[in-house]
């Protein structure tokens, strides 16, 4: 059997970890190409700018929100004409997956700098590509992994804590979608069999948002960086990485993609969609009742949806659930790598039961 596992070229986290950006750009290249979203635009890279010349010229373009092709396209055509030798991408997923396929595309190394801890976006070498409407579209597997990935837990400790709950719901599904990738011997992203390093990574990815998620959140709220921060941090954004794309996916991410098709989840993160897609999952597969226990009581504390009112869809009808089945069960999608039967109408009925749950969970913990 032959494994593949897949890294980005090198991983730097810390506090204060973006004064080390200029060096690095210019250890890559003397013209760098970066795009931005708004907020690290107008306030984390203008203190940069001396640092950042010193490694060549640079010119900083606003990411336009959603990773489309339109945007993909705009970006490189800008990039080209500049006569970028790096590209890279600060803020947040969709900026650093727009940012990778810019790259990818040039032939030019990239550089991801992400400023919320939300997503695992960072370090893998897919780029998730949506409609002008925020419909996922396609996720498109890119030739390679990032050249660097630079995180400095001093920005996204100051960043909303929602962004830390809501990587740790992505980071929730990895442990639960490699093992299921390795019952089945379904595919990593690469389409081979994960790696022993790869359903190690991903187990502890799970251990560490379990042992240390909720104290990593209070620190969030406080707007300071302590060690478990560090760690989910880490946790989100590399051993999620990392545990996703070598370990594989399976019916969480693919029903996160089903809830894109019903407007109401818009409001959500990624990773808000995808923990409720992980405990939907274990009623897919009949997970045993101390895990899913275990998981909801996780996700409360970490405020991570646990019912589909929590998801803006309260009122969805058993024909919405169905159109989330049917999305989540196209040919192309993860939710195959389960090992037991799936089709529309049973993600329909695991999506009723996981709402079901919570609900029923509120219910008790409101009469205390």
């Amino acid at each position: 059997m032959i494994t593949t596992t897949l890294f980005p070229g090198r991983y730097i986290q810390g506090a204060g970890a973006l004064s080390r950006l200029g060096g690095e750009l210019a250890r890559l290249g003397d013209r760098h190409f970066i795009v931005a979203s708004p907020h690290p635009l107008s306030k984390l890279l203008p203190p940069r700018q001396a640092e950042l010349d010193q490694a060549g010229a640079t010119r900083l373009e606003r990411f336009g929100r959603e990773c489309t092709d339109r945007e993909i396209e705009r970006l490189f055509a800008l990039a080209k004409e500049f006569g970028a030798a790096t590209i890279t991408g600060v803020g947040g997923g969709k900026t650093l997956d727009a940012a990778k396929a810019v790259a990818v595309r040039a032939g030019l190394p990239m550089v991801s700098v992400p400023t919320v801890a939300s997503t695992d976006a960072p370090c893998s070498s897919v780029c998730v590509v949506y409609t002008d409407d925020g419909v996922f579209k396609r996720a498109d597997i890119l030739p390679r992994n990032p050249d660097l990935v630079l995180v400095d837990t001093t920005v996204a400790a100051q960043a909303p804590a929602r962004f830390l709950a809501s990587g740790m719901g992505d980071a929730l599904a990895t442990w639960f979608e490699a093992e299921s990738c390795r019952v089945s011997r379904g595919g990593n992203i690469a389409g081979a069999p994960g790696s022993m390093t790869a359903h190690a990574l991903a187990r502890l990815c799970y251990e560490t948002v379990r042992d240390h998620g909720p104290s990593a959140l209070v620190a969030c709220e406080a707007g300071v960086v302590t060690a478990s921060l560090e760690r989910v941090v880490e946790a989100n954004t590399l051993l999620s990485g990392l545990g996703f794309e070598s370990g594989g996916l399976a019916a969480a991410h693919a029903i996160h993609n089903g809830l894109t098709a019903l407007p109401g989840s818009h409001g959500r993160y990624h990773g808000e969609k995808v923990a409720f897609g992980v405990l939907a999952s274990f009623f897919l597969t009949d997970k045993p009742l101390p895990l899913v226990d275990e998981v909801y009581t996780l996700c409360a504390v970490l405020g991570l949806p646990t019912t589909l009112a929590d998801l803006g869809l309260a009122d969805a009808s058993d024909e919405d659930l169905l159109r989330v089945g049917e999305k989540a069960c196209a040919p192309e999608e993860s939710i195959h790598n389960e090992p037991v039967e799936v089709n529309p109408e049973l993600v329909r009925d695991a999506l009723k039961a996981a709402d079901a749950e919570g609900r029923a969970r509120k219910t008790r913990s409101a009469r205390g």
